[in-house]
């Protein structure tokens, strides 16, 4: 059973890297959900079925993290995920975040299988896969957690990362689940590459 104690959530507003001020600052985010390790302190051989359970907690984060950046999910250009688990847990526990966190924050943003599109068609929005990492850490460490385009993860310009801390957590028997979201591209990303507006959709065709 999932038992939630806390929801950590930062936002920043980037206005200057350097260089001229940008036209916009850059605005980018995360949100961590705090909850009890049920498997801290022992190894447990079968976990798989944890991440049906965390599949409604993916969802509600990316709809908070889009309501806490003021914008709508047509707004959102990169995204990633992550999780910091606690010293009673095991680097697996944190690998149970990839389905619930990414196809949560994918949903969220418009996404949905091809089999529910008229034609079969791929809808058109979080159509890459979300990029992660994860980490057994103490409460208070740091995690930098990357963030690529939500429908290219080889567009360039979005290549980034965002550091995440969260105090205080995540205790010895707690997991801290994390999603990132950003509106735009590193500021003055410069380097060539494939570009956004040069992204191909599926359109269904072989």
């Amino acid at each position: 059973m999932t038992t939630l104690r806390r929801v950590f959530t930062h936002i920043e507003d980037i206005h200057h890297e350097f260089g001229p001020a940008p036209a916009k600052p850059l605005r980018r985010g995360a949100i961590a959900a705090i909850i009890t390790n049920p498997f801290a302190g022992r190894f447990e051989p079968n976990i798989a079925p944890f991440m049906e359970e965390l599949k409604p907690l993916g969802l509600t984060l990316a709809r908070r993290l889009i309501a806490a950046l003021q914008c709508s999910a047509a707004d959102i250009q990169s995204y990633g995920k992550a999780a910091i688990v606690g010293a009673g847990g095991e680097l697996e526990h944190g690998a149970l975040w990839h389905a619930p966190g990414g196809y949560g924050m994918r949903e969220a943003l418009g996404w949905t299988t091809a089999a529910d599109s008229p034609g079969g068609a791929q809808p058109g929005n979080a159509l890459a896969i979300v990029p992660s990492t994860k980490k057994v850490g103490a409460p208070g460490a740091t995690i930098d957690v990357p963030l690529t385009h939500l429908n290219a993860s080889y567009v360039r310009s979005h290549l980034d990362a965002i550091e995440v801390r969260i105090p205080g957590a995540p205790a010895a028997d707690e997991i801290a689940y994390i999603l990132v979201m950003s509106l735009g591209p590193r500021i003055h990303e410069r380097l060539g590459g494939l570009r956004v507006d040069e992204i191909k959709r599926w359109d269904g065709q072989r």
